[in-house]
């Protein structure tokens, strides 16, 4: 039985990092944001074209363009979950088959939105990263094309750390640095390879 760990965390809180950790500790992992890249490039970009008309050219959906339709509008933006948020969900159900298939152990759905679209319910358990605030804001106000308005608008989507990290089995905060993102990775795969965790009781990394 393969066990499958939903690993999420707010904007800036350092998932792509701890995804590359569980990658490099040989724990297949599927990329939500990853799969959305790609669909903005193939199947996805005629729908979106049809849904916002100018947003796409012949390299696929121009995300520049996008945003100026849907962040900060509510209405938009669901329009544009509605598109997107099945094809993902496609592309993680053939990840999870193959998984399956060859019985590893251990597998991760890397989800940004995890509890926003009730991905908790597919999943065994919840790895949450985690980082002080002002760590959280510095970080992505390095981002390229990042204002404090498109930050704010996002967070704004998104369910509380607080309440992300009442909910985990297991947190990880990044701000203690690589290597100790890293150690609390390698802790997690252990126990949950061990089968001594329960969803029933608190876990630490």
């Amino acid at each position: 039985m393969t066990i499958f760990l939903g690993l999420t965390g707010s904007i800036g809180m350092g998932k792509s990092t701890t995804a590359q950790f569980f990658r490099d500790a040989g724990i297949p992992v599927h990329d939500s944001d990853a799969t959305v890249h790609r669909l903005y490039e193939t199947e996805a970009v005629a729908l979106i074209e049809n849904a916002f008309p100018g947003t796409t050219s012949e390299k696929g959906v121009d995300r520049t363009e996008l945003g100026k339709h849907v962040v900060g509008n509510d209405q938009e933006m669901k329009k544009l979950e509605n598109i997107i948020h099945p094809l993902v969900r496609r592309e993680e159900l053939k990840f999870r088959k193959t998984q399956t298939a060859a019985q590893n152990p251990v597998a991760v759905l890397d989800i940004p939105l995890l509890f926003e679209t009730a991905g908790e319910k597919r999943v065994d358990a919840i790895v949450v990263v985690t980082a002080p605030a002002e760590i959280q804001r510095e970080r992505v106000l390095k981002r390229d094309g990042m204002t404090v308005e498109k930050f704010e608008s996002i967070l704004a989507r998104q369910i509380p750390d607080e309440q992300k990290r009442a909910s985990a089995d297991f947190i990880i905060d990044t701000s203690k640095g690589f290597e100790a993102t890293k150690a609390d990775v390698l802790d997690i795969i252990r126990i949950v390879e061990s089968g001594n965790w329960s969803r029933d009781k608190n876990n630490h990394a």
